[in-house]
């Protein structure tokens, strides 16, 4: 149900806007404001989904009302209504943050698609808010280890600089969570984080999945197409295993950096693009450029901050937080019940080798979630863990 508010100091007009928006769905809840003071005292009271708002008004008016709104951060979308309107007035209240403009008497078909498109603005505001709750969680790191407080130290350091970041560890310790928390972070975060996985990338297409390329460049390439730098400009780029970057792209990729300047595929067009690179391996990069297979120019161009982190053997008190996490995070996702871990048990899990490391505890837990016990047992463990 769309909550709605009308400011506006003519009662009779207050009354014709209510009637047409409960013509358009009898399901709004409207509340009135009898000038801009009021007004403003009910938009800082009250999460409303659409304003609409007199300009011309006693004690405060509307722009005033509109501009103090958006200063305290009040995301309802503004129709602003005037009796008085001139462009002058129009652009004023737009550069302020009003979602339209209104001349009264209002046009009635002009007025409600104003108010259906805002409406559907707000709406998907609020979803996108909340997809990025939902996906700052999925990217939550748990845990309370000194080793893991290093990190957290790192990452505090790191994200609000553009430097470009260097995440080492083994598999499964949690590297594209640190990029996520670097980015998230940033002062980039209101764009978008793009993730490359270069080992998952035939070497033959990672420059086109990279850089883009042109139609007719190579046989399947039917139309022009951008790549992941272009799709991450103004934003990060995660270079996840980039070791196992091909040496022709790495060398693209050094470009990249040195001029923030890409070609597509069959093209000779410089395009200029501002990315900030966060890079994951699991490989010795030192080693592989000893071996011939990875440049040592691109290895300091990508490791000007370097984070390493730690295997799950290296912080087993936080394995008890990470079962609680875990448990949680699969008995929402499964609609199953969470279940507890008997102490006996929680004990026999930090002396498991798990050279899986997070992933493998988390894959353990959601066997023991589906066909343990509740509490799960130490024979449950030592039943699942090892499977």
């Amino acid at each position: 149900m769309a909550r709605i508010l009308i400011i506006e100091d003519e009662e009779p007009i207050r009354r014709v806007l209510k009637r047409i928006l409960n013509e358009e769905n009898d399901h709004f809840k409207i509340d009135e404001a009898v000038d801009g003071k009021v007004g403003f005292d009910a938009v800082n009271a009250e999460d409303y989904d659409l304003v609409l708002c007199d300009i011309k008004m006693p004690k405060k008016d509307g722009l005033e009302v509109l501009e103090q709104a958006k200063k305290q951060g009040i995301s309802s979308p503004f129709i602003m209504l005037t009796g008085h309107g001139n462009i002058q007035t129009a652009v004023e209240a737009m550069k302020l943050g009003a979602y339209d403009f209104i001349p009264k008497p209002p046009d009635l078909n002009r007025l409600l698609i104003s108010v259906r498109n805002a409406l559907e603005t707000k709406h998907l505001s609020v979803e996108n808010v909340q997809l990025k709750k939902r996906i700052a969680k999925a990217y939550e790191m748990v845990g309370d280890s000194k080793a893991l407080s290093n990190v957290f130290s790192m990452i505090d350091k790191v994200a609000p600089t553009q430097a470009r970041v260097l995440i080492t560890g083994p598999n499964g310790t949690g590297k594209e969570l640190v990029a996520h928390q670097i980015h998230q972070k940033s002062e980039r975060n209101k764009q978008a984080l793009i993730e490359v996985n270069c080992a998952a990338i035939p070497s033959e297409l990672i420059e086109s999945e990279l850089f883009g390329h042109v139609k007719g460049s190579f046989t399947s390439a039917v139309k022009d197409r951008k790549g992941k730098f272009e799709a991450a400009d103004g934003g990060t780029l995660f270079l996840d295993e980039i070791g196992d970057l091909s040496m022709g792209a790495q060398a693209k990729v050094l470009r990249a950096l040195q001029e923030n300047k890409i070609q597509r595929v069959g093209s000779d067009k410089d395009l200029s693009v501002d990315v900030r690179i966060l890079a994951a391996t699991n490989k010795d990069l030192e080693k592989e450029i000893a071996e011939g297979r990875f440049r040592e120019d691109l290895y300091h161009r990508l490791a000007v901050i370097v984070i390493r982190v730690p295997p799950l053997k290296d912080r087993l008190e936080d394995i008890p937080l990470l079962c609680d996490h875990f448990i949680q995070q699969i008995a929402n996702k499964d609609g199953l019940v969470a279940k507890k871990i008997q102490p006996n048990a929680l004990k026999k899990l930090k002396e498991y080798p798990w050279t899986g490391n997070i992933r493998e505890l988390r894959n353990v837990l959601e066997r023991l979630m589906i066909l343990g016990d509740n509490p799960i047992t130490i024979e449950n463990i030592e039943q699942f863990a090892s499977k």
